[in-house]
This record gives structure tokens, C-alpha cells and sequence, in this order.
């Protein structure tokens, strides 16, 4: 490898909106992101059903699934 054309690889903290932190290794120091394996539906098993104008018991109501 060449020398001085690869960017430094340093320690990051990795910060989560849910509070979660947890290290790794990146040419930033500090990177904050939205979801991870902690809040992540997929991850935690809690599915959460936005629903707007009540259109989940218009469909229930519809196909008869009450």
C-alpha cells in the first residue's frame, strides 16, 4: 500500500437516539445515527403500526379480520 493516501483508522464512539453507545473502528471519531439493533423493531421484536386516519380498522373492517 501507498503511504499517506489512506485515511486514518481510529476509535469511534457510535451514539444512537435511543441512548444506546457502543465502539468500533472509522476515520471519524464520533458518528450519531437514528436506529440500531437495540430500538430497531426486527432486532427488539415490538412492532409499532403508525396509523393514520384509522386506515388498519378500515382494512380489518373490510376483509373481516376482527
Amino acid at each position: 500500500m501507498k503511504k499517506e493516501i489512506h485515511p486514518e483508522y481510529i476509535d469511534c464512539t457510535v451514539t444512537c437516539a435511543c441512548g444506546n453507545t457502543f465502539k468500533t473502528k472509522s476515520n471519524k471519531s464520533e458518528i450519531k445515527i437514528d436506529i440500531c439493533d437495540k430500538c430497531h423493531p426486527f432486532f427488539t421484536g415490538s412492532e409499532k403500526i403508525v396509523d393514520s386516519a384509522g386506515r388498519v380498522e378500515k382494512f380489518k373492517k373490510k376483509y373481516a379480520l376482527n
